[in-house]
């Protein structure tokens, strides 16, 4: 089962239990636990037969329930062991028996309906002539009112769930049109003419009036017709009450009672027939499949066979050498075989079974034939016909990668309407997982274990083909149907093997798939340090602009410069690199995808002709990837990719402002200002948000990033399949977008807050330093020194002093008001509240989480304890706070805040321990009191 569809029914599970709202886990993890602890059910009789005596035992209706069973497994219903053993065991856990209890009780009481048994409502009504009062009237009207609400609720639940099953059965298949003789003429069969239930010749002489050897002879004549499907004279078919129903006969009634008896013994034998010709009849139309056409053929040759022997009989019958004793004994071993036929028609008609449903029931008859030789070999005689025609499109699909599956029977179903083409489009991987899929009622009992190795057979040599190449497996051989289950399992692992090994060969060394992926890690993940720098230069210009005064031909030009003068320039797949600009901002992006199916999900349903971006905001990377690359490089990765980069991307646009700060912070300590303790705040806080930045960059780049790629190509390095390539793929691409806060709206605001924090107050800065840029100033005047003689110098220089004092004077003036000193204030403030809080909930999201990695930024932001004495502190204000407002109410109260400190390596002297501060200001308290 897919992921998806796991996911799906544990949501589904949820809302049926009502815990949805009150559960603070949710469905996703739910569904990894199953993931991995999920194990195969192997069906066995034992298993089966124990849980299904336990249900019993603990039922109020063991009877009916066995009833039920029995019901279900003539269905051949698939799963329905599994079902009953997770009953069984459902059975032993009384908490959640009282949960389900409790919640169908609820439910029955919000829909006016009652647990109650139809017996035991009965029950309590009074007997008949019994008076009664208004209240006992009132209540037994109540009573009836809800157990007929609950019968007609589970009824039109049931009809409406059988219409939606055959309706999710309906089979996707081209059935060639039948002409109308087939159904205009009714003599066209083998089986008995629609029976009446008096003879037509009102003139037969009734087998009393005759002797007892003439009654023999005449009744073993009938005899002999109706084992040809031919109503006798003294011995009539019945109409058929039923579609499937046995076929019954009618005896004259003045026939001898001791033959009367013998003859009845015949009968079963000619109705098993009137089953078998049937079925054979019916299951060779189209619709039926090619299955149950093999196995009509093989019941047709028994057929045969069985008409030789009448055939035989009959010649006996006119030699006057055939009497009902020697004909009873004649027909015992044909009696055995047609009721194993009529068995098997009559199993497959009850379950509707069509493909692989047929296998699976003509698979558990052989096995349990086990103890009688000669059966057991009639049913493989079946069960070898039947598997011909299925296990042709099995050797065609793993040997070739071909499905030829006209009537919707092989275990492999194809999607047409998703095509490879689509790969580059969608924000899925809906090709590889949809385009061909298992459908769980078509495998056969003894393919169950192998069925995902078969799709994936198929799948890999599928795509060899969609490369213009034509897989031929050299070691091919014609599959049989066998009761040693491994022979054939052998031969689907050899024709896996051959196809991972031919479908791994070809992305890795012919379409360089490793190559690809190290390309994409240079520009996404900022793997070359020069081309990025480069290309930021060149673009910084654009990037500043609205998106819709962008011109995106400029930007690739740009791109294309950047990367033919930077180290880029080796790369055998630059080319492939696109540039793209996004309708949304990355935040906007990541919010709607992570609050799907939540509270919240309409509050980032936004118009994208609503969102006003700049070039920065839209800015991303695209890469062109095709096929059969494009399995692994697909839509869904290409945009993690895309996140990714844009995150990392604008945290480097971060940090060059902040060093264009820095830049201008530089040009500011070469002029005599006065004001220099006014600048010093700015600059102390310029270099706390470059080292937050610079540290939370090399965190994701080289703590999260790198560790993840080394992982990466280490298990690439022993991956046998293209599966394994998709899945480790996945999970470098999900650690490394969990490991960087991209998945986390918490920690993601909150840092999306510092780092608007940051550029806000380096946009305050390079403004301010623009107004009063020297270089501004005496632009002009260094313009005109280059042209001027050794006479003009002196001049030229006590200019440039003269706009220097000008400009310093300026800027003493504005950076000594209040208003600086109140901005910068009101930076350091915000910047250092925003970056405690993440802090915070980093230390609290890895102590819930168990996620250690995120722990190493902590350490890096806080080597020297700065910000955990800072936490310590707004701990002990809380807990001081805390302690003051309990005082009062209960002097004996010892509870704390639940805040501690991350760095460990504090000695517990200069940490802040909440309980303790707490209970000491307490006992202060107290003794002050």
């Amino acid at each position: 089962m897919s992921e998806f569809k796991l996911h799906h029914h544990v949501s589904e599970l949820m809302n049926l239990l009502g815990v949805r709202s009150t559960d603070t886990v949710g469905a996703e993890v739910y569904t990894e636990m199953l993931q991995k602890n999920t194990t195969p059910y192997i069906t066995t009789q034992v298993s089966a037969h124990q849980a299904k005596r336990k249900i019993a035992e603990s039922s109020t209706t063991p009877i009916e329930f066995l009833a039920k069973y029995d019901e279900l497994k003539g269905k051949n219903m698939r799963d329905l062991d599994p079902l009953v053993l997770l009953l069984s065991q459902l059975t032993e856990e009384e908490q959640t028996k009282k949960i389900l209890e409790k919640q169908a009780k609820t439910k029955a009481d919000e829909a006016g309906m009652t647990l109650l048994q139809h017996g035991k409502i009965f029950s309590q009504l009074p007997a008949p002539g019994a008076k009664i009062t208004n209240q006992e009237f009132t209540e037994l009207k109540d009573m009836l009112l809800k157990e007929s609400k609950s019968v007609a609720g589970t009824t039109s639940t049931e009809i409406l769930r059988k219409a939606l099953r055959e309706k999710q059965m309906k089979r996707n298949v081209n059935i060639p049109p039948q002409p109308e003789w087939l159904f205009q003429r009714p003599s066209l069969t083998l089986d008995f003419i629609v029976g009446v239930d008096e003879p037509i010749d009102q003139n037969i002489v009734p087998l009393g009036s005759l002797p007892l050897p003439m009654q023999e002879q005449a009744i073993i004549e009938d005899l002999l017709k109706c084992m040809e499907g031919i109503e006798g004279k003294y011995i009539l078919a019945r109409a058929l009450t039923e579609r499937y129903a046995p076929k019954e006969f009618m005896i004259d009634e003045s026939l001898d009672p001791s033959v009367q008896e013998l003859v009845r013994r015949f009968l079963p034998l000619c109705s098993n027939y009137s089953t078998v010709v049937r079925f054979i009849e019916e299951k060779s139309a189209f619709e039926y499949g090619l299955v149950n056409h093999a196995l009509s053929a093989s019941m047709r040759t028994l057929i045969k066979d069985y008409m030789v022997l009448v055939a035989q009989l009959e010649q006996q019958y006119r030699n006057g050498n055939l009497t009902l004793q020697k004909f009873w004994f004649y027909i015992q071993p044909t009696m055995r075989t047609l009721d194993i036929l009529a068995s098997i028609a009559n199993s497959i008609n009850r379950g509707e079974c069509i493909g692989g449903a047929v296998l699976s029931l003509l698979h558990e008859k052989t096995s349990g034939l086990i103890g009688d030789a000669k059966c057991q070999e009639l049913c493989l005689f079946l069960t070898q016909s039947a598997c011909v025609p299925y296990f042709e499109i099995l050797e065609k699909w793993i040997y070739k990668g071909i499905i030829k599956d006209p009537y919707s029977e092989f275990l492999v179903e194809e999607n047409e309407t998703i095509q490879k083409e689509k790969l580059q489009e969608d924000y899925n991987d809906a090709y590889w997982d949809q385009h061909y899929t298992i459908c769980r009622e078509r495998i056969p009992v003894f393919l169950e274990q192998v069925a995902d190795k078969i799709l994936n057979t198929g799948k890999y040599l599928n795509v060899i083909r969609l490369c213009g190449r034509d897989p031929k497996f050299p070691y091919a051989v014609e599959m049989v149907y066998t009761l040693k289950e491994r022979k054939y399992y052998e031969q689907i692992e050899k024709a896996y093997s051959y196809a991972s090994k031919l479908l791994l060969d070809l992305l890795m060394k012919e379409k360089e798939l490793n190559s690809r992926i190290k390309s994409i890690k240079h520009y996404f993940l900022l793997d070359k340090g020069d081309f990025l720098v480069q290309f930021m230069d060149m673009t910084e210009e654009e990037m500043k602009q609205d998106i819709d005064n962008i011109m995106p031909s400029r930007l690739e030009s740009l791109l294309e410069l950047a990367l033919r003068t930077s180290t880029a320039n080796v790369d055998p797949f630059k080319d492939d690199l696109k540039v793209e600009l996004l309708p949304y901002d990355l935040i906007t992006q990541l919010f709607q995808i992570l609050t799907i199916d939540t509270k919240q999900e309409k509050d980032y349903r936004v118009d994208p002709t609503d969102l006003h971006l700049s070039g920065l905001e839209a800015f991303s990377f695209d890469y062109v990837v095709k096929w059969p690359v494009s399995l692994v490089l697909n839509r869904k990765a290409l945009t993690r990719y895309q996140m990714l980069f844009r995150h990392l991307f604008y945290c480097k646009h971060v940090e060059r402002q902040l060093c264009s700060v820095w830049i201008g912070n530089k040009a500011a300590k070469m002029y005599s200002l006065h004001s220099c303790k006014w600048y010093s705040a700015a600059f102390a806080l310029r270099q706390k948000m470059l080292n937050f930045v610079q540290n939370f960059e090399y965190y994701m780049l080289f703590e999260v990033i790198e560790y993840n790629w080394h992982v990466f190509q280490s298990n690439m390095d022993s991956v046998s399949n293209i599966d394994n390539v998709l899945d480790y793929h996945s999970d470098f691409l999900d650690n490394c977008l969990k490991d960087c806060m991209l998945t986390n709206p918490d920690l993601l605001k909150t840092v999306h807050k510092l780092m608007m924090v940051c550029v806000t107050f380096s946009n305050f800065i390079q403004r301010l330093s623009s107004s009063t840029s020297v270089e501004v100033e005496t632009k002009p005047t260094r313009e005109s020194s280059l042209q001027a003689t050794k006479k003009d110098s002196k001049a030229t220089s006590s200019k440039q002093k003269m706009a220097t004092k000008i400009v310093a004077e300026n800027v003493d003036l504005l950076v000594a008001s209040e208003n600086f000193e109140r901005t910068i204030a009101n930076f350091d403030q915000n910047f250092t509240r925003l970056l405690l809080e993440l802090l915070e909930k980093i230390m609290d999201y890895s102590c819930n989480s168990g996620e250690p990695k995120l722990h190493n930024i902590l350490y890096r932001l806080d080597f020297n304890g700065f910000y955990t004495e800072r936490l310590e502190a707004i701990s002990a204000e809380r807990a001081t706070m805390d302690a003051s407002s309990t005082h009062s109410s209960d002097t004996g109260s010892t509870g704390s805040w639940p805040t501690s400190s991350f760095t460990s390596s504090r000695p517990d002297s200069a940490r802040y321990v909440p309980g303790l501060m707490k209970s000491r200001s307490s006992s202060s308290n107290n003794s002050t009191s």
